[in-house]
């Protein structure tokens, strides 16, 4: 495989589980990144490991805007969640994550369009969901797709700072580092779907 022409990449969520395996190797392969995040807090762990840090609010799409035509990306890459750190919470933040795919992911494509920028990659996941969760992956690819870009459904997560640290969940499912590995093709591929799971 040729090496991919080193790009100007603006990375939401670049603080987040899988954004802080991403960050390294897109700065490795010698891409200019700049890396969002919601906490001010993050921005001299972002600086360390290579990126452009820049702390804004998804869903103030003003801000959200001028930050990404400010940097002028080739690509948006969509690693934004709404999570809790325990698995335990993850009923009560359905709605929440919900919002995020729908309304974020909003925000981020307008703004990536402003910017004038030539790819979007979204993060989406490769199991069914059901009622608002299942409408809300639904939007979100339907409006990346729409946008021609790509969306990468990924299996569960597992490895260290995931919902499964200590080994494999059910199938579908993807260790975060290859996870992160894997992410990159979508860079460069057509647009279209990109499923990341473990044989």
């Amino acid at each position: 495989m040729g090496t991919v022409a080193a790009m100007r990449i603006f990375l939401a969520g670049a603080s987040g589980v899988i954004g802080r395996r991403l960050l390294p190797l897109l700065v490795g392969a010698g891409h200019d990144v700049a890396g969002l995040t919601r906490s001010a807090a993050r921005s001299d762990e972002l600086a360390a490991a290579g990126a452009t840090p820049v702390v804004a609010d998804v869903y103030d799409a003003e801000t959200l805007t001028a930050a990404v035509v400010a940097f002028g990306p080739d690509a948006v890459l969509h690693q934004l969640t709404d999570l809790p750190d325990d698995a335990a919470e993850l009923p009560a933040y359905r709605d929440r994550n919900a919002r995020m795919r729908r309304e974020g992911t909003a925000n981020l494509l307008a703004a990536a369009r402003a910017a004038g920028a030539e790819r979007i990659v979204a993060q989406s996941v490769a199991w069914q969901l059901t009622g608002e969760g299942a409408a809300a992956v639904e939007a979100l690819e339907t409006s990346v797709l729409d946008a021609g870009g790509v969306v990468v459904r990924y299996g569960q997560f597992y490895g260290p700072g995931t919902f499964h640290p200590d080994g494999p969940p059910d199938h579908p499912r993807i260790h975060i580092d290859d996870a992160a590995t894997r992410t990159l093709p979508a860079l460069t591929m057509a647009p279209g779907i990109l499923t990341v799971i473990e044989d």
